[in-house]
């Protein structure tokens, strides 16, 4: 049974999450603020967290910022009742895995909750090896000779998009729509300096990369 976790300070949007989402087989818990959010968020095992970003104590934000500077992994949906792109794509870039804006139904949550755990489901128990390096799917960690290196979420989910092309050329926009997500607007130069800190992190000569290869006015390849 997925466990889930509901951080909403409105109670009857709360309690009919709560409802709804355990009438169709999922374990779920609330909380009502931002601190109470952390603390459970790093505690227990989650499948999936639910945020919104209006929050006393803390704001969704800062909630999404402070787990994945701690660590946790746990896909994370965004709730808001806010239109405007630039919040959007910052909470995308602070980790959170996909937004829903208020007012939704309760069966688009639903759908978009099952294509995350499908995912997790797909990738479990997945290792990639190249070089030193092994890329835990499951888990979402990457280490070398053993050791754990840190990636950022968005770091993370550009070397999967490489890894699972591997050899093929992925496009600036083809990357955007892998890690920030489609319709989501990133320059290329935004691209690019994540690029360079990935390579800080995996190339063992960032100066001169071996894994990913710069293809001259089109995009990146990955060859590991």
């Amino acid at each position: 049974m997925p466990k889930i976790l509901i951080v909403e300070d409105d109670q009857d949007i709360a309690l009919g999450l709560e409802e709804d989402l355990s009438h169709h087989g999922h374990e779920v818990e609330t909380a009502a603020d931002g601190e109470t959010a952390i603390e459970l968020g790093k505690q227990s095992h989650w499948d999936l967290i639910i945020l919104d970003l209006m929050l006393p104590k803390k704001d969704g934000f800062e909630v999404c910022r402070e787990l994945r500077r701690s660590g946790i992994k746990t896909p994370i949906i965004m709730l808001t009742a806010k239109t405007h792109e630039a919040e959007k794509i910052l909470g995308l870039e602070l980790g959170a895995d996909d937004y829903i804006t208020k007012p939704f139904s309760p069966g688009e949550l639903r759908a978009r909750i099952n294509a995350i755990l499908r995912r997790i489901s797909d990738d479990a128990n997945e290792i990639y090896q190249f070089g030193d390096y092994e890329i835990d799917f499951d888990r979402g960690e990457v280490r070398c000779a053993g050791n754990p290196i840190y990636l950022s979420a968005l770091e993370f989910r550009l070397l999967e998009a490489f890894i699972r092309k591997r050899g093929r050329i992925l496009s600036r926009n083809q990357l955007i729509d892998a890690a920030w997500g489609p319709s989501v607007i990133v320059t290329e130069r935004v691209v690019d300096t994540h690029i360079v800190n990935l390579r800080k992190k995996i190339e063992p000569s960032p100066e001169n990369p071996q894994y990913i290869i710069s293809v001259r006015g089109m995009g990146y390849r990955f060859e590991g």
